[in-house]
């Protein structure tokens, strides 16, 4: 690895700016509480070992490459976003009841982890970041690539906890207002469609999302 501080100052910044799986993790945490939060953040940085090691294994340039496959993980992530969607808006809700029925924090957990796998732009992240920081003379490149994945991933661990801790306090506020029960599964509902029109719609972006 080429200016280790660099790296490590460079994945801070991008870390430190909010994207969307900050405002997935804040969402689940705000509405099913902050265990789950914290399982969603878990999910999530799961997902991006599984990229790690693609990039590692080079299946990310092969994707990247290939327009039918970036295409495929572009509309599957939208679709299961939208899927999300969908079962919070129809979920049943009763004045005095929560508006989200919390879901088993083994099912939270995968659909962190698939919602980060099937975001393209995680791809584009490694494809056009780390390769930025290897050492050619080094050797061993992809070796290089999958320890800053995992530095990298250590690191939005620790800001995604950040981000689900604070979400549940503030949760666990709002669930005590009615008012706030009563429109929570509208709003959780609306972010999940906003997130799955944006994984359509947003251009390619080196910024890990």
């Amino acid at each position: 690895m080429t200016n280790p501080p660099l790296f490590l100052l460079a994945v801070l910044a991008l870390v430190a700016i909010p994207g969307p799986n900050h405002l997935y993790i804040t969402t689940r945490s705000i509405g099913e509480g902050r265990r789950a939060g914290i399982a969603s953040a878990l999910g999530v940085e799961a997902g991006t070992v599984v990229h790690i090691a693609a990039a590692g294994a080079g299946l990310s340039a092969v994707v990247a490459a290939s327009a039918t496959a970036f295409g495929f993980l572009r509309y599957a992530g939208a679709a299961y976003l939208v899927f999300l969607a969908y079962k919070a808006l129809r979920g049943r809700h009763e004045i005095g009841e929560m508006a989200l029925d919390p879901q088993p924090l083994r099912r939270v957990f995968l659909d962190g982890m698939l919602v980060n796998v099937l975001n393209p732009k995680v791809v584009l992240f490694f494809l056009a970041f780390l390769p930025q920081f290897v050492d050619q003379g080094a050797g061993a490149v992809p070796l290089q690539i999958v320890a800053m994945g995992v530095v990298t991933a250590l690191i939005g661990l620790g800001s995604d906890i950040v981000y689900a801790v604070a979400a549940g306090s503030i949760g666990a506020w709002l669930r005590a207002r009615p008012a706030f029960r009563r429109r929570q599964r509208y709003a959780t509902g609306l972010i999940y469609l906003g997130l799955g029109a944006a994984a359509v719609f947003a251009g390619p972006s080196a910024r890990r999302t």
